[in-house]
């Protein structure tokens, strides 16, 4: 007997509690958090160890991302990505109410050899931040590891740090090795390596809930930087027409290429060689197909199946989507 097709996936948030959280997870993207005042991350699509996305409806309900890759991978993941046995990428958002530490990720080898874990490339989409607040990425021009580890002892690493003012709508890409920090103020859409490799170098002098400081991961972190790497800037994108509005190409890499389609009408995404992501930045959509309409309102994320093949986005008035293919 032939299963159904595969429909648009919507997941369950996973949401992450931590010291530098907030509440806009809940009072500016609707996820279902609780009375506290530290909700830091919404995981929305996940296979990373424990953390594991489950389908919130539909006739696969209860249903997880890991239990698909293994039993209908094919036509999930589409035949230019091949069998896997994890699925590639992480989708969350980050509520920076107070400043994330300063850390740095892994590339794959170190990752495997540091952290028992993939590597992590990741893009930041800033959806809102707060007059005056600060995106760290990168060094400053000639910055040396002697430099940076006499920094970390004197508790003098934010003067190395290249830092530009947090726009929303901005795009930046944070490649393996790159030292990095979101300030406080900003919520954005990371799109990721399906990693938590991190290795924290500065907590800016605070201690945890333990009222003791949090641990940093100096050795392993100076050895996963690349010293040589220029400061990282946000893109620039150019618009180009597209059925529907316009589509900006925003960062790519070799684990994602990211898109933000601006849409006063139906507009066609998916592809039957792979799979496609696509969240809501702002409005709401339907997502249409052979089966019933599938909603994504705004904050929420969707996991197109290449066997869908094309599917037909539907904007309620105007919508800004973010789509994620791996190239």
């Amino acid at each position: 007997m032939s299963r159904p097709p595969l429909p648009p996936l919507r997941f369950r948030p996973i949401l992450k509690r931590l010291i530098w959280g907030g509440r806009r997870l809940g009072t500016i993207l609707d996820k279902p958090i609780g009375p506290e005042s530290d909700y830091a991350e919404s995981w929305e699509l996940s296979d990373h160890r424990d953390d594991v996305s489950r389908i919130d409806s539909g006739p696969l309900a209860g249903c997880d991302l890991r239990g698909l890759i293994r039993d209908r991978g094919e036509e999930l993941l589409g035949p230019a990505l091949g069998p896997r046995s994890q699925f590639p990428l992480l989708v969350k958002f980050i509520d920076a109410c107070r400043d994330l530490s300063v850390q740095v990720h892994p590339d794959d080898e170190k990752g495997a050899r540091l952290a028992n874990d993939n590597g992590k490339t990741e893009t930041w989409v800033i959806v809102a931040a707060e007059p005056g607040s600060s995106i760290y990425a990168g060094l400053r021009p000639g910055v040396t590891r002697a430099q940076f580890r006499e920094a970390i002892a004197t508790g003098e690493v934010e003067p190395l740090l290249h830092r530009f003012p947090a726009v929303p709508g901005d795009a930046i890409l944070i490649p393996a090795g790159t030292m990095h920090a979101i300030g406080a103020g900003v919520l954005l859409a990371e799109v990721q390596q399906m990693s938590d490799a991190t290795f924290r170098v500065f907590d800016w002098n605070r201690l945890g809930p333990d009222g003791k400081p949090r641990t940093l991961h100096v050795e392993e972190a100076l050895e996963s930087t690349d010293f040589e790497a220029a400061p990282v800037a946000p893109i620039v994108p150019v618009a180009r027409s597209i059925a529907g509005g316009t589509a900006e190409a925003l960062t790519r890499s070799d684990f994602f290429a990211l898109e933000r389609l601006k849409l006063s009408g139906p507009s066609l995404v998916g592809s039957p060689e792979r799979f496609t992501i696509v969240t809501a930045l702002e409005g709401s959509c339907t997502i249409e197909w052979d089966g019933p309409a599938t909603p994504l309102e705004f904050g929420a994320t969707a996991l197109l199946p290449a066997s869908l093949g094309e599917c037909r986005l539907v904007p309620t008035g105007t919508a800004t989507l973010l789509t994620c293919i791996v190239p």
